[in-house]
């Protein structure tokens, strides 16, 4: 019996071992041999490259000053977003600002550095890309080899900064502590085309990342500030999602948030431990809408507003 119940545990050790391994590649390398990319038009010369499933959404800006990107996606498809964006212009690509630390959005940073690119981001983003192992929210924190040193943006800044570019200025500035620490939106004021990375997703509820400096209240913060900054006929590019979208989706991936943060607060305020809380599905008028990610759903993100809001229970719900 002993020895039934020691191989047991090895096989689920040996299983728990290849599972890490197949999500750090799935990170790290993934299979895009048959992945193609598309382009399209937002508005002016603002265009925006996505891959199937519209993941990792890159914002591309053309002109005759040279191009410049917003996210770089993963390394196997630098070169397939090289020719994509040649495929609207036959500029050399110039600049290149990440949004966040995550692989599918600097996966390409070192590729196109090769190329002559000059990389931009926040001073928190590049300080994680000194980190000896990434680690990110989905799988219960998943971990993610370093990216190289070549990979690292050269250029930092830490509120502000613009790009006086192909006829308008292009201003890229820090959100607050929302998806991660270093958050940036480029808003592009003469297409008004507004690039949210991350903290905007059209396919989910957000990914909140603790484990990068993400935060529920800079969240609701950050997509506050970009609703006050959208007009009426804005383009909004989403860090994940298949279509452009507009201010009054951002108004209601907000109030979702709010709704599902007040009713959590009640229930907190009422002594509920996490299990009641999920027990009583807070999310359950949404859950249809924003769970076409696979990987993050309610059971993700309730257990975090939950805690971010104060909630504590016992030691199994922690």
């Amino acid at each position: 019996m002993k020895m039934d119940k020691l191989r047991n545990a090895l096989l689920l050790a040996l299983a728990a071992l290849s599972l890490l391994a197949t999500t750090r590649l799935s990170y790290s390398q993934g299979n895009f041999e048959g992945v193609e990319l598309s382009i399209t038009l937002v508005a002016g010369n603002v265009y925006m490259v996505q891959r199937p499933g519209g993941g990792g959404n890159i914002g591309v800006q053309v002109g005759p000053d040279g191009i410049l990107l917003v996210d770089s996606l993963f390394a196997p498809l630098a070169d397939k977003l090289v020719a994509a964006v040649a495929q609207v212009s036959d500029e050399k690509i110039r600049f290149l600002v990440n949004t966040h630390i995550h692989i599918d959005h600097v996966g390409g940073n070192e590729n196109l550095a090769e190329m002559g690119v000059m990389i931009f981001a926040h001073d928190n983003t590049r300080l994680r890309f000194f980190e000896e192992r990434s680690r990110f929210p989905r799988a219960g924190g998943s971990f993610v080899p370093q990216q190289p040193a070549a990979a690292r943006p050269l250029i930092t800044f830490n509120d502000t900064m613009s790009f006086h570019l192909n006829g308008e200025e292009v201003r890229a500035f820090l959100a607050p502590p929302a998806h991660t620490d270093g958050d940036v939106f480029v808003y592009f004021p003469k297409s008004d085309v507004l690039h949210l990375g991350d903290v905007y997703r059209t396919t989910s509820y957000p990914i909140i990342d603790l484990y990068n400096g993400g935060t529920l209240r800079g969240t609701i913060a950050a997509i506050d500030q970009a609703i006050e900054l959208a007009g009426p006929d804005t383009k909004v590019i989403p860090g994940h999602g298949l279509e452009v979208v507009g201010r009054d989706e951002l108004v209601e991936f907000r109030d979702m948030i709010l709704d599902i943060q007040g009713q959590v607060l009640v229930m907190i305020r009422e002594g509920k431990k996490l299990d009641e809380v999920m027990e009583a599905q807070p999310s359950a008028a949404y859950d249809a809408q924003w769970t076409d990610d696979p990987g993050w759903g309610p059971e993700d993100f309730i257990p975090l507003v939950y805690y971010q809001l104060g909630g504590t229970g016992r030691l199994a719900d922690r």
